[in-house]
């Protein structure tokens, strides 16, 4: 086994900012890629420096406006395997930063860009949201209490699972291409498009059941006893996902009610199931449900808090929460590289960095000497 990662030798550059560009260099970064992340200082202003993405990073700050700032870019990209970015369609092709302009003298070179939108299409020019992409998508339509307003997920799924890995997966192909082909190719990333095919699922049950599917309303979501969530005695929740009916038997076995394992999917019975349940996972707290149900053959789960799930023994175990100390020496806790490589595996190698401690490093590496990088940053083109 190796600690050096998967990508080892592999260099990014990452324009990007806020969370799906860089989500998804930190995936490359934690798997061995050398990833130098790359903004205007101008940016540290907006307040949206997140700087738990930036671990196994450097950080440059860099005027790509600047005709020094776009020289120091390009000697940069000669050498980079990989260019990540993030903004408006368009704006890259203005900056002359674009991928036609780089694979000319990088002809290797994959270049990735992430929009909300894609690089295409009547709404490639319309500003977004992680909200936004999920709305368009029609997955949003699909969150929330029945018969309510589409309810807005806490956690950002579009930039993440649509951009960010997406992103990533485009990445690694185009790079397992370039070794048989020699060159490297363009990627465009749409959010929008990665949602859209979260829809897979949805749309089969459509078709099977012929109706729409709806909000809280559907065979995974609400609509039947054995995937729905209830309230526990203090207040907590318990989820329950018992789809296949050798689960739902047992768990109606171990409550008393066998008459209700044939009914799993009865159109007549189930908001009576419902309302009986509601009213047995009422009776007791949740950390009474867990051990009572924790070695029971069914699907259930306690609903988490966030700060829960970082003194979680199964996360705990997995080493998908780690700590350590920033730079006042006060402990921070991040979470863990979820894909387990048994040869090279992906690992936590730095902290993350400071909004643009690398510039200094990266720029020696290129040759200039002390006094032109003072030079540099006095001119605001670093």
């Amino acid at each position: 086994m190796t600690t050096s990662g998967a990508l080892q030798g592999i260099r990014v550059l990452d324009l990007s900012r806020m969370l799906p560009g860089p989500y998804c260099s930190m995936i490359l970064a934690d798997h061995g890629a050398e990833v130098i992340a790359i903004e205007d200082r101008r940016f540290l202003a907006d307040g949206l420096f997140f700087s738990d993405l930036n671990r196994n990073k450097r950080h440059m700050t860099l005027n790509l406006k600047a005709p020094q700032g776009l020289e120091i870019f390009m000697r940069l990209a000669k050498s980079a395997d990989v260019v990540l970015e993030g903004f408006r369609p368009g704006v890259v092709e203005r900056l002359k930063v674009d991928y036609q302009t780089l694979s000319r003298d990088n002809p290797r070179l994959v270049y990735c860009s992430i929009s909300g939108y894609g690089q295409t299409g009547p709404y490639a020019q319309r500003p977004g949201h992680d909200v936004n992409y999920l709305s368009v998508a029609g997955v949003l339509g699909l969150i929330g209490e029945k018969g309510r307003p589409p309810s807005i997920p806490g956690v950002q799924i579009a930039d993440i699972a649509g951009g960010a890995m997406n992103a990533a997966i485009g990445i690694l192909l185009a790079l397992y291409a370039r070794e048989r082909s020699g060159r490297g190719q363009y990627i465009d990333i749409s959010m929008t498009d990665g949602m859209v095919g979260f829809l897979s699922l949805p749309y089969f049950f459509a078709r099977a059941e012929g109706r729409p599917q709806r909000a809280a309303d559907t065979l995974l979501s609400h609509r039947f006893a054995c995937y729905n969530t209830y309230e526990t005695a203090d207040g907590r929740y318990l989820a329950l996902g018992a789809v296949e009916n050798r689960f739902w038997s047992t768990l109606c076995d171990h409550l008393g009610r066998p008459d209700y394992g044939p009914l799993q999917y009865d159109e007549e019975r189930r908001e009576e199931i419902i309302a009986y349940l509601r009213r047995t996972f009422a009776s007791k707290s949740l950390a009474v449900w867990e051990e009572e149900l924790g070695g029971l053959d069914s699907c259930f789960g306690g609903v988490r808090t966030m700060e829960e799930v970082l003194d979680h023994p199964l996360f705990l175990a997995r080493e998908m929460v780690h700590s350590y100390r920033d730079d006042n020496g006060d402990v921070r806790h991040g979470f863990g590289v979820p894909v387990k490589l048994s040869d090279t595996p992906g690992s936590i190698r730095t902290r993350p960095t400071a909004f643009g401690a690398a510039t200094a490093s990266v720029l020696a590496e290129l040759g200039y000497d002390e006094a032109e990088i003072r030079r540099l940053s006095a001119a605001g083109v670093v």
